[in-house]
Parts: structure tokens; sequence; C-alpha cells
């Protein structure tokens, strides 16, 4: 396979644009706004050079590249810490009763609480593949890859890694969620308000945002059927951190009520299982077990699909297409992960 996850380059923004153009919205982390993605290009651009490793508000932007015709067909995305710059809200759901004696009843509701708990976790997001390359096991090289990337550079990351998931919205781009709570208090609608949040960050949540607890109870129906639920072009990838060991039902997105999902950085699954191998030589490309691989530091990152037969002492044989792509020779070390 020709495809490898690589850092974004400048160059990219004409295909990343595309790509945004075609998240039919909803999609805070790849909003279609020209001077929003150049800035988060620059952004990558200074955290993969910078060269101390102590934590720091890094957003890290990769991109799917078919290495034989040049052509960007996925990207993805990991901060190194949210809450750094803008505070990173949730509504914690919380389960609330209440009783009277005389009454002889006992009333139990769910309660939304803003919060700020994940503030300081790391986050992976931003992650769409075209729709020309949703086969072939590209979306999960490309997801993936990031836990990798988190492995081979883990001081710049939390113990703590949250994904947020984009909720339910209909076809012409609105949210019951948001409909049913915020929209009340900002006079805007949900793609607005995702629009405005994807290009001037949060602070406007804190300023209008209610603080009180919300009982959902009091919500509409239309509402709680999509609380939690993701978008369902977002099942897939639900399921895939689930593989991951993500978990979580007690938090969701403010805007559109998606699932929000959090796992302790070294047991997510690809992190704790993956090893370290050092290359002994290239074989042909026929051999040994498909696996993930990465390697490189920062930028000269690559992640691809490769065969690694294993030898002794840590060592292995790689086919000689993936050992080309990750810009491997004798001696160099990568990661591998079962698929």
């Amino acid at each position: 396979m020709s495809f490898k996850v690589r850092p974004a380059r400048n160059e990219d923004f004409g295909a990343i644009y595309e790509m945004a153009k075609l998240t039919g919205g909803g999609f805070t982390n790849l909003p279609a706004d020209k001077g929003t993605l150049v800035d988060k290009l620059k952004r990558s651009h200074d955290a993969f050079s910078r060269e101390d490793e102590a934590p720091s508000g890094d957003l890290f932007v990769f991109v799917l590249e078919n290495i034989e015709t040049g052509e960007v067909r996925g990207t993805c995305q990991v901060f190194s810490r949210v809450g750094m710059e803008h505070p990173f809200y949730s509504y914690r759901i919380s389960k609330l009763a209440q009783s009277s004696p005389e009454l002889g009843r006992t009333f139990r509701t769910e309660v939304l609480n803003l919060c700020n708990d994940f503030d300081g976790s790391s986050e992976v997001g931003g992650l769409f593949l075209h729709p020309e390359a949703r086969s072939g096991g590209l979306g999960i090289l490309l997801a993936r890859s990031r836990y990798l990337f988190i492995k081979l550079n883990r001081a710049r990351f939390a113990d703590q890694v949250v994904a947020e998931l984009r909720g339910v919205i209909d076809e012409a781009g609105d949210s019951a969620f948001w409909d049913a709570i915020a929209g009340r208090f900002f006079g805007m609608s949900f793609k607005e308000a995702d629009a405005f949040n994807a290009v001037h960050g949060t602070q406007f949540i804190a300023d209008l945002m209610p603080k009180s607890p919300i009982y959902t109870v009091m919500l509409p129906d239309s509402a709680l059927k999509v609380m939690r639920a993701p978008h369902p072009s977002g099942e897939g990838a639900m399921r895939m951190l689930e593989k991951e060991g993500f978990a979580g039902d007690r938090y969701v997105d403010i805007f559109d009520g998606g699932p929000t999902m959090s796992a302790a950085t070294d047991q997510i699954r690809t992190i704790r299982e993956s090893r370290e191998m050092a290359l002994a030589e290239v074989g042909d490309d026929s051999g040994g077990e498909r696996m993930i691989l990465a390697s490189g530091a920062l930028p000269d990152f690559a992640a691809c699909y490769g065969r690694v037969t294993p030898g002794a002492d840590g060592t292995a044989t790689l086919d000689a297409a993936s050992a080309a792509l990750l810009g491997l020779a004798p001696g160099g070390t990568f990661l591998a992960a079962g698929r």
C-alpha cells in the first residue's frame, strides 16, 4: 500500500480545505474557513519545530498521502494540552434523586453541569477521510497513527486523552440539542455558533452559557434523543475509540450533545501493545505479518502499513515498500502495532 501518514505542510492547505468543505458542518477542529486552517498549519509547524519537550498547548496536524499520486486523502489532529489558551468546556452528566415522604414519591433525573474537567488533557480529533479513500483500512491507519505519535513523543502529552465525537445534526445543519439549551441564550443558530467557535475560540461560551445545572427532564424529546449519540458518520470512529479503550457516557459536547470519551494515555491499546523494534534487514514484499508501523521524531514522523517478520532480540525484517515509506535503513528503530 502506498499510503502514509505524515506531518501536514503548508502546501497541503488546498487539500485540507477541500476536505473541510466536505465535512457537512459541526466539525469544529476542521472548519471550512481558510484563515483558521492557515493558522492551524502555522501552529502545527511551530509545534513540530519546537525542541523543548515540556508540556505545552501544541497542535499537531497530520495528513494521509498517497505517495504514488501525491494526493492527500485524509487528515487528523493531536492536541498536546487542551484548556491552555481557552477553557475546554463539556457538560458533565450526573444523577439527581429527590424524595417526598409526604407524597411517598421519589423523583429521579439527570442534570447537566457545565465543567472544565478535561482541562490539561491531551486530545485527538479533526479526523476526516476523503470519501474516495474510505476503504482498505485507511481510516484505522489514520486514527491509530496518532497514538503511535504520542508514544514516540510521550513527554509532550498528558496522562489522559480525550476525544469529542460530532453529535447529530439534521440535513439543514441544525442541532436539536443546541436549539433546546444554548441556542436560547446566544440568539444564533448551531451553524453560526459552531463556525464562530472554530474561528474565535470558546470565550463567548463562558460569557453567555448558563452556569446553573440543567435538568434533562425539562428538555424536549428531540434533544434527549440525540444526547450522547454520535453523528451517523462518526459511529465507526466511536467503535474505533472503544476498541482503543476509550469510554464515557458522563460527558457530552455543549454544542451538539455528542459523546465526549476519554482514556488513560498509557492504557490506550495501540500505545500499550505496540512494540519498538530495530530494523535488521529489508526483505521482500510478501512475507511477515501486516501491521501498523511508525517511526521518526516530530517533523520526520511517518506511519504506514507494512509486513513485519520478527527476529531475535527485538529486531525485525520489513518489506521494502514500508521501509521506504518510513525512510528506514537497517539499524533504525520503529514501532509496530498489530491490527
